[in-house]
C-alpha cells in the first residue's frame, strides 16, 4: 500500500492505534499463571470495542485473535491453555483489520525473572528494529533495511532468522515488497514516500537461523531450540524518519 490521501493516512493511524492499545493490554496481563488463550481473549475484547477483526483469521482462517509465541516459538503461535511460567519469553503479534485497513506490530516480553540471555536477546532485537527503522527512508534501497538489521544483530552476537521477512501491509495482511532482515543484493527497489511496511526483526539465541513448523501447522519455531524474540512496527516511508503508525 502507498498512502496518497489524508483519508488513507487516518485509516492507517486508526488501525495502528488499535494495535498499540491491544499490545499495551496484553503486556500488562503477562504474568505467571496466565495462559496464552486468556491473552487471546483479552485481545478479542479490545478488537470488539473498536469494531476490529483479526486479519489472520479473516485472511488465512487462523483460529486466533492474535498470535502468542513462547520460548523457541518465533511467530504464528496458537494461544494454548498452558499457563505461563517464570522466565518464559513471550512474543505477542497483533494484526487487526479496522474499516478495511490493516496494521501489524509485535513485542516480546519476559515473565520475570529475566535470564541474562533473554535480556540480551530482547535488547538486541529491539535495537535491530530501531536500526531498520532508521534505514527506512525515501530514496534508500530496500536492502538498506535488512543490512541495518543484520549488522546490529551480528554486532550483539545473535542470529537473524533468515526464513522470515517483514512485508508490505495496509489493505491486506501481507503485501509486496518482502522486507528481509538481512542484506540481499537483489533488493534494489528504492523506497518511496507513502509506502507502508511492516518491519519486523526476528532473532534467535541459537545458531542455525532456520525455522520449522510445529505439528499444529501454524507455529514456527527455531530448529535448534534457541529462544526467539520478535519486535515489529508498521510504518509509512517519508523523506526523514518513517512515521510509526503502531506506536
Amino acid at each position: 500500500m502507498t498512502i496518497t490521501t489524508e483519508a488513507e493516512l487516518q485509516g492507517m493511524k486508526k488501525a495502528g492505534q488499535v494495535v498499540a492499545e491491544t499490545l499495551r493490554v496484553l503486556k500488562d496481563a503477562v504474568r505467571p499463571g496466565v495462559t496464552p488463550a486468556e491473552l487471546d481473549a483479552l485481545a478479542g475484547e479490545v478488537f470488539r470495542r473498536h469494531g476490529a477483526a483479526s486479519a489472520p483469521r479473516l485472511t488465512y482462517g487462523a483460529p486466533v485473535n492474535v498470535f502468542v509465541s513462547v520460548g523457541a516459538d518465533i511467530v504464528h503461535g496458537l494461544p494454548t491453555r498452558r499457563p505461563l511460567a517464570p522466565g518464559d519469553v513471550v512474543s505477542l503479534d497483533v494484526t487487526p483489520v479496522v474499516n478495511g485497513f490493516v496494521a501489524d506490530a509485535a513485542v516480546t516480553v519476559v515473565v520475570p525473572p529475566v535470564s541474562p540471555v533473554a535480556g540480551r536477546l530482547l535488547a538486541c532485537t529491539e535495537a535491530a528494529l530501531a536500526a531498520g527503522l532508521a534505514a527506512a527512508r525515501e530514496g534508500q534501497p530496500l536492502s538498506a533495511v535488512g543490512r541495518a538489521v543484520e549488522t546490529e544483530v551480528a554486532r550483539r552476537g545473535f542470529t537473524v532468522l533468515r526464513d522470515l521477512f517483514g512485508h508490505g501491509v495496509g489493505r491486506a495482511i501481507h503485501e509486496k515488497p518482502d522486507v528481509p532482515n538481512y542484506f540481499r543484493a537483489s533488493d534494489r527497489q528504492r523506497l518511496h514516500g507513502g509506502l507502508v511496511l511492516a518491519i519486523e526483526p526476528m532473532v534467535s539465541s541459537g545458531r542455525s537461523g532456520r525455522v520449522r513448523t510445529r505439528r499444529d501447522g501454524w507455529t514456527l519455531a527455531t530448529t535448534d531450540g534457541g529462544l526467539a524474540a520478535h519486535f515489529e512496527h508498521t510504518v509509512m516511508i517519508t523523506g526523514g524518519q518513517p512515521l510509526i503508525l503502531t506506536a
